[in-house]
């Protein structure tokens, strides 16, 4: 069987590595190659073909809109899909790259079965998906579940019902989030504004503690719980510009706010994965400006 290959692409080795899972689960025969950023991406790309590219947008060195200007400009490149995989769904962004010739989209954070239609979808496109499916991927449909499943918790996307529209997040948090939580990162009580998306679902939350490596939260309890390892995105509002920050993160534990087992609040310690120096720069000023605008508090 001919092999198909892929290059992903991206400085949370966190990410690439989800992406690589699903598509050698799904796909059996696929070959995969990563590059931790633009640059390197480009060099890759300078030396060996492939059949499909699945792009994050914010990196450093080459970012993921630069590396899609230039390769449209290589010889026999027109036809070769290129996917972007970011956590900018802004309609501007999607505009400059779809005038850029971005083949498709996929939102962070994505479900397993979102990214495995969108790889299908443009390897359908391209011709070469014949080439993966036939009698090796029928006969890994069960262990392609099973190793996802591992990673996202198992669940499937659906929508968890928001917070009350008459009662913000914040006001309704029970007495408990007005004490310092223990721990490492504990540090005095904030009641930072954020977004907690997850695939299939957004919950607002109320940002505890946050520092270059990690954040912890606060969000209501819904019909779906946040599982371990699920990737997401935590939205971030700057007070001084109302500019937005995307913090692609992975849940790392969820805990009760209280010993009740109908307690209504959650604890969600988020991991940040990006290794983009402007993401980090944009978090060290969230921290530098929280003491004195009270909305956001660095870690001890």
């Amino acid at each position: 069987m001919a092999k198909v290959s892929v290059l992903v692409v991206d400085d949370a080795p966190f990410i690439r590595d989800l992406v690589k899972k699903a598509l050698r689960s799904h796909f059996p025969g696929v070959q995969v190659e990563e590059a931790v950023d633009g640059r390197k991406a480009q060099q890759i790309l300078s030396r060996v073909g492939f059949d499909l590219i699945l792009c994050d947008w914010e990196m450093p060195e080459m970012n993921g809109l630069e590396l899609l200007q230039w390769f449209r400009g290589q010889p026999d490149a027109a036809a070769i899909p290129f996917i972007m995989v970011t956590s900018r769904g802004d309609k501007e962004n999607v505009v400059e790259a779809i005038q850029s010739g971005v083949s498709d989209y996929i939102g962070k954070p994505f479900s397993n079965e979102q990214l495995v239609a969108k790889v299908r979808k443009a390897l359908h496109r391209a011709g070469k998906l014949e080439l993966l499916e036939g009698r090796k991927a029928r006969a890994s449909v069960g262990t392609a579940q099973d190793t996802i499943a591992n990673l996202t918790g198992g669940h499937k996307p659906s929508s968890a019902p928001p917070a009350s529209a008459a009662t913000p997040v914040s006001s309704a948090l029970p007495a408990e989030t007005d004490k310092p939580v223990a721990g490492p990162v504990a540090t005095q009580p904030v009641r930072g504004q954020g977004q907690l998306r997850l695939p299939g679902r957004q919950l607002p939350c109320v940002i505890k503690t946050l520092s270059l490596r990690d954040a912890l939260v606060v969000v209501r309890r819904g019909e779906q719980m946040p599982q371990i390892f699920e990737s997401g995105v935590l939205d971030l509002e700057q007070d001084s510009d109302r500019s937005v920050a995307r913090i692609n993160a992975y849940i790392h534990s969820v805990a009760s706010m209280e010993a009740r087992m109908d307690c209504e609040w959650l604890k969600v310690t988020l991991r940040f994965v990006d290794q983009d120096p402007e993401k980090l720069d944009y978090l060290s000023r969230l921290i530098a400006t929280g003491s004195s605008q009270q909305h956001y508090s660095p870690s001890a």
